[in-house]
């Protein structure tokens, strides 16, 4: 019999809760729903921008295959090229009660029947703050719970997002909007990336209090599923689009912008209980993973994989993980691969160093590696061992003791792009350093490399 499956997920968060360690951050409800479920301690998502991140996780196909190379909403509006390779629509043509709640930011901003319409959901209700989200949420799961069908229910909060408000600086964007209070109860933690100030230790607070306040709202929903009797039928997925709106991270290549949380909980599964999984995992297979899991045959077209075995056979999971940057504010065309131990980011454009993901003219939160965040252009290539510098401040790309390194990952670079039909295999006769880019990648992908020892 197939499963309800209830997918939480949330604008900016990366791993920042108590589940993935960090220990000034108040997350009870899903400190509580880690404890139940399987924590995967290494998840990625493809971008460390919200739509193509989204269109990746909704449909596990990269963004050059879907379409989601940018922002959906105005004035950018980014669209899926395939809107019926939605999970909904799938789980829809499957017998599934589909509802979306919330957070819609994966296909081109439209009206709510329209977007209901493209992606296959029975009801689209988006927008709002956290208390509209669980209130609508509640009702959904009501409704659901009177219903003979599965139902697949998708709800997207926008909290932890930066939002205007009265609060705020002159010049600066923070995280509080018109509800929510900092939090500095239990300390701060700064990421290692960042320099460890007034002004960091400031978004920080603002930034744990923004998660207490999903936090609170996810335990609400949770508590309701719960109060319904759903819990012991219903697959429950949290994770989030990318990492946190902090410099160095969202709009970046590096682990601060391409991880992310991603907590399943599969009642009835013993190996899916109170587990950590430490191997790299992508987005792109919780498709495939939901559909194994309800007994359903994984679309063939999907990129991902099940993590089905990787849970309850310690196998099937990728050796590289693959990451993009295309276009947010501006375009800034970027690829990574990532092994256990290394990754290898090629910049084809000259783009600054890193986009400035914090929307402020006056960024409390610096780099340590850099006195301002959107200072510079960025090097063609960057490779980091992240064993020795898990925090990717130490650029080996010139060391001469990395050249097989940075060769073996230039050829699943080179290889995986031309794999996905990726625009970026072809040079752009205007953009000397998106021919040089391509040219290097190509020399080194021919000299191949030694395999990697991998350390973990």
């Amino acid at each position: 019999m197939n499963r309800n499956i209830l997918l939480l997920h949330c604008h900016d968060l990366g791993r920042f809760l108590g589940a993935y360690g960090v220990p000034t951050v108040v997350t009870p409800a899903l400190d509580a729903l880690a404890a139940e479920s399987v924590v995967f301690d290494a998840a990625f998502s493809t971008a460390p921008t919200c739509s193509p991140a989204r269109a990746s996780l909704f449909t596990s196909t990269y963004p050059q295959t879907n379409g989601v190379l940018g922002l959906t909403h105005q004035p950018f509006e980014w669209d899926l090229s395939n809107p019926t390779a939605h999970l909904a629509h799938r789980l829809k043509s499957r017998g599934y009660r589909t509802e979306l709640v919330g957070v819609h930011h994966e296909s081109r901003a439209l009206p709510d029947n329209v977007v209901a319409d493209r992606l296959g959901f029975d009801r689209v209700r988006t927008g709002g703050d956290r208390d509209v989200v669980v209130q609508r949420t509640v009702e959904a799961l009501d409704q659901a719970a009177a219903g003979a069908a599965p139902f697949y229910l998708q709800v997207g909060f926008h909290e932890p997002h930066r939002t205007p408000s009265s609060q705020d600086p002159p010049g600066v964007m923070g995280f509080l909007g018109h509800s929510i209070e900092p939090d500095s109860s239990l300390g701060h933690t700064v990421p290692a990336f960042l320099h460890d100030d007034a002004g960091a230790r400031a978004e920080i607070a603002e930034l744990q209090g923004a998660v207490r306040h999903l936090d609170e709202g996810v335990g609400r929903i949770l508590a309701h599923l719960a109060s319904l009797g759903l819990d012991d039928d219903t697959i429950v997925v949290f994770t989030t689009d990318h990492g946190l709106a902090l410099p160095r991270a969202k709009c970046t290549l590096y682990d601060a912008g391409l991880g992310v949380s991603l907590i399943v909980r599969v009642p009835g599964r013993v190996e899916w209980a109170n587990r950590r999984v430490d191997s790299m995992v992508s987005h792109l297979d919780v498709l495939p993973t939901l559909f194994e899991l309800v007994g359903l045959p994984v679309p063939i077209d999907a990129a991902g994989k099940s993590l089905v075995p990787a849970v309850e056979g310690g196998g099937g999971v990728p050796k590289y993980t693959f990451g993009q940057q295309n276009h947010h504010t501006y375009y800034d065309p970027r690829r990574s691969v990532r092994s256990t131990r290394h990754k290898l980011i090629a910049n084809f454009g000259n783009a600054p160093r890193v986009m400035d993901p914090t929307q402020s003219w006056a960024p409390r939160s610096q780099p340590v590696d850099m006195r301002q965040p959107t200072i510079a252009s960025s090097p063609t290539f960057e490779l980091y061992d992240l064993v020795e510098d898990p925090h990717e401040l130490d650029n080996l790309f010139t060391d001469p003791a990395r050249a097989n390194v940075f060769a073996r990952l230039a050829a699943k670079l080179l290889g995986w792009m031309r794999e996905t039909e990726d625009p970026l295999c072809t040079a752009d006769p205007q953009l000397p350093r998106h021919q040089f880019a391509l040219r290097t990648l190509e020399d080194a992908a021919r000299r191949g490399g030694e395999p990697e020892r991998e350390t973990a």
